[in-house]
């Protein structure tokens, strides 16, 4: 009797646990979705920590390249030096950009996932903003892609330069050529970049007045 007694109430604890956990895990389409839009942002920090990094190695290498420019030939030792510490600059510029798009990765990873949750949606006005929010973030990771292009593209240029410098025998018109090839690349990255920012900006906007119409607390 007493292990029969034992069995029961096991099984009634098994049943109670099976359904408060059941009652748990059931999320609404907006819950869900609001969880993914705030993974999103996690999957993003790693991709904000690059910005100030990145800005900081831009400056310094930009000292080291005016230095460079002040030197004379009679220099050139001080100009190798100078010419290797850009170079190693431009490696870490390159390292942070991986980490960056990494990040973007695992966030455009993740909100993939929103493409089938939008379409649980019953409401007309939360699936529009849900479809304009898809929208516009696909606009924002295609722009992060040309961006990684362009500044990939223009970070070669650099070190290119960089490797002229060295080169004592180096005619004028080939650095004015990369020079002028360099600043055109870099037209491009700010282009690009400002195209990110902007997609960046729409794409919060857009979340915000998401959450608001869906009655989410925003962060």
């Amino acid at each position: 009797m007493l292990v029969k007694g034992r069995s029961s109430i096991i099984l009634i604890v098994v049943a109670i646990i099976f359904i408060l956990s059941g009652c748990a895990e059931k999320k609404t389409t907006i819950e869900k979705m609001y969880d993914v839009l705030e993974n999103v942002v996690n999957k993003e920090k790693v991709f904000e920590e690059q910005q100030e990094p990145l800005v900081t190695l831009e400056k310094q290498e930009k000292e080291v390249y005016d230095q460079i420019i002040k030197q004379g030939m009679k220099e050139y030792d001080q100009i190798v030096k100078l010419s290797d510490e850009a170079l190693a600059l431009a490696d870490k510029r390159k390292d942070r950009l991986d980490k960056e798009t990494a990040s973007l990765n695992e966030s455009e990873q993740e909100f993939s996932k929103v493409t089938e949750l939008k379409e649980q949606l019953e409401d007309p006005a939360l699936k529009e903003l849900a479809n304009d929010l898809t929208t516009i973030m696909m606009k924002r990771y295609e722009a992060h892609r040309e961006l990684y292009k362009q500044y990939s593209l223009a970070l070669q240029y650099d070190k290119e330069l960089y490797q002229m410098f060295k080169n004592k025998n180096l005619p004028l018109e080939d650095l004015e050529a990369q020079i002028n090839k360099l600043n055109e690349s870099y037209k491009k990255v700010y282009a690009a970049n400002e195209q990110f920012n902007k997609y960046t900006e729409q794409y919060n906007e857009t979340k915000l007045s998401f959450y608001k119409k869906a009655g989410l607390k925003t962060k």
